[in-house]
């Protein structure tokens, strides 16, 4: 099921950002993922997967012509949550290297300083866009530059 519809883009705000409860409880969620990645003795795929649902909304927001990113820290951060899962995959902790932590860090604080920014339709619509990315990776038809734990 998606958390947005279509008709939840049409009626979104075009000019003023997400209202604030929904932007804290995104922003609450991703930094106590990443909280537990970098402290927690057994972090969990749900504290991995809210710190890569930001990191993907980024991608998203990258393609969508939202966001730059001239020296493709998304794609290395993508790199390192995705090297983390597939050390989870082998029975160890859901770690992040020292290095990782620090730039997906950045990356979060990136994403804070977007949903303060932009107006609500735009990060719904990134939100289906991302969505419908995920599912399809989900079923088998990544695209070559997708990175999937477990391959």
């Amino acid at each position: 099921m998606k958390t947005y519809t279509h008709w939840d883009v049409l009626m979104a705000s075009p000019t003023d950002p997400l209202p604030m409860e929904k932007r804290m409880f995104q922003l609450t969620r991703m930094f106590e993922g990443l909280s537990a990645l970098e402290r927690d003795p057994e972090p969990t795929y749900d504290d991995w997967k809210v710190v890569s649902d930001a990191l993907n909304m980024m991608e998203t927001l990258l393609v969508m012509g939202q966001v730059e990113d001239p020296d493709d820290l998304i794609g290395e951060a993508a790199m390192a949550l995705a090297k983390a899962g597939n050390r989870s995959l082998k029975g160890h902790p859901i770690r992040l290297d020292g290095s990782a932590i620090q730039l997906i860090r950045a990356i979060l604080q990136d994403y804070c300083t977007v949903l303060d920014n932009l107006p609500a339709r735009t990060m719904i619509q990134a939100h289906r866009q991302t969505e419908s990315r995920v599912t399809k990776i989900i079923q088998g038809k990544s695209k070559p530059h997708d990175l999937v734990v477990g391959k």
